[in-house]
C-alpha cells in the first residue's frame, strides 16, 4: 500500500510537536504558526489517516490510541530525515551527533566515562546529554528527539514499545553530611527520619516511587520540609549545608561517600534493587556512533562490576 502523497513533512512536525508540548497552543508557538493554523493542520492529517489522534479537553492533549501507534513511526522518520540532510551537509564516518538522555541515576559515574571512552576513539563524536524525568526523556526518544535513554526507567509506563537493555542492577540509599545528628548513635527507630528534611526525587518518578513505598512500608511520615528535585549537584549542595537526609540511587552519591562529603545511613535492612540499563526505540535504527557508545557502556559496566556493587 503506497502512503498518501497528500501526507507532507508538515503535517508531520505538526503532530509531533503537539503530542510533546500536550498543547495546540504551546505546539503553534514552538513551529512559529497561528493556534488555528496548526488545528487546521492536526484536522488534516487525521482525515488522511482516518483515525482521531488526540483527544481534547480542559486539561490539555492527550494522544488517542490510534496517535500513540501513529508517534511511534512518525518521530522516528522525521528524525531519519534530519539526520539524513545533516550527514549530506556535513558527513563524517568516524564521527557524528549523538543524542543521549541520563537520568541522574547514572550521570555520576558511568556515563562520564563511558563517553570519554567514546571519544578517545572517535575523536568527530559530539555528545548532547539531556537530562530529567524518565517519562519526559523516554517521550523524546519516542518522538526521535534522543538516540537512547541511560538509566533506571523500568517503571516507568512511558516505556511501553521501547527496547530496554539491562546493565547492572543498583539499590537506593540514604545519605547525610559527617557529623549529622542520626549518626551519633544507631538507627534503631527509623522513624526518626521524620525528624529531618528530605531530599527527594521529583514526585512521579522511577527513584520517587521508591522513596515514598519505603517511607509507607516503615510507617514514617514525610516530614513537611522537602527539597525535590534530580539534579545531583543541587541535592549534595543542600545536604552538606544542613541536616537533611537525601534518598538517592547509589552511583548519584557514590563519589560523594568515598571522598567523605556523604555518609551513608545504615538502615539496618536490605534494600531492593533497580534495573539500570539502555533504552532504544525499536521503530529507528540505532546510528552507528549509538552502537559505539552502547559499546563503551557495557564495557565501563562489566569494567566497574565490583564498584557497581552495594557501597
Amino acid at each position: 500500500m503506497n502512503i498518501d502523497n497528500r501526507i507532507k513533512f508538515r503535517h508531520l512536525v505538526c503532530f509531533l510537536e503537539v503530542a510533546r508540548q500536550r498543547s495546540f497552543a504551546k505546539a503553534a508557538d514552538r513551529v512559529a504558526v497561528s493556534q488555528p493554523a496548526i488545528s487546521k493542520t492536526i484536522g488534516e492529517l487525521e482525515e488522511l489517516l482516518g483515525a482521531r489522534l488526540f483527544e481534547r479537553s480542559k486539561s490539555g492533549v492527550t494522544l488517542t490510541p490510534a496517535g500513540d501507534t501513529f508517534l511511534r513511526y512518525a518521530g522516528p522518520c522525521v528524525q531519519s530525515l534530519r539526520d539524513g540532510v545533516n550527514t549530506l551537509r556535513d558527513h563524517d564516518p568516524q564521527g557524528g551527533l549523538l543524542r543521549v538522555g541520563a537520568l541522574s541515576t547514572v550521570e555520576s559515574l558511568l556515563l562520564p566515562e563511558a563517553v570519554l571512552r567514546l571519544q578517545r576513539r572517535h575523536a568527530a563524536v559530539t555528545v548532547s546529554v539531556a537530562t530529567g524525568s524518565s517519562a519526559h526523556l523516554l517521550a523524546q526518544l519516542k518522538v526521535g528527539e534522543l538516540d537512547l535513554v541511560v538509566g533506571r526507567m523500568t517503571d516507568s509506563p512511558e516505556i511501553h514499545g521501547l527496547a530496554f537493555e539491562h546493565l547492572y542492577s543498583e539499590a537506593m540509599t540514604l545519605v547525610v553530611r559527617p557529623g549529622h545528628p542520626l549518626l551519633a548513635e544507631p538507627l534503631d527507630d527509623l522513624g526518626r527520619l521524620a525528624d529531618y528534611p528530605l531530599v527527594l526525587p521529583l514526585a512521579g518518578t522511577t527513584i520517587r516511587k521508591y522513596a515514598d513505598a519505603f517511607f509507607v512500608q516503615w510507617g514514617i511520615p514525610l516530614p513537611a520540609q522537602r527539597l525535590e528535585t534530580l539534579s545531583p549537584a543541587l541535592s549534595r549542595r543542600y545536604v552538606a549545608r544542613s541536616e537533611a537526609v537525601w534518598v538517592a540511587p547509589r552511583d548519584a552519591v557514590r563519589l560523594g561517600v568515598g571522598s567523605g562529603e556523604l555518609v551513608e545511613l545504615d538502615l539496618g535492612i536490605q534494600e531492593p534493587g533497580g534495573s539500570v540499563g539502555i533504552c532504544t526505540n525499536v521503530a529507528m535504527p540505532l546510528p552507528l556512533v549509538g552502537q559505539w557508545f552502547c559499546d563503551a557502556l557495557r564495557e565501563v559496566v562489566e569494567s566497574l562490576a565490583d564498584d557497581l556493587q552495594p557501597l
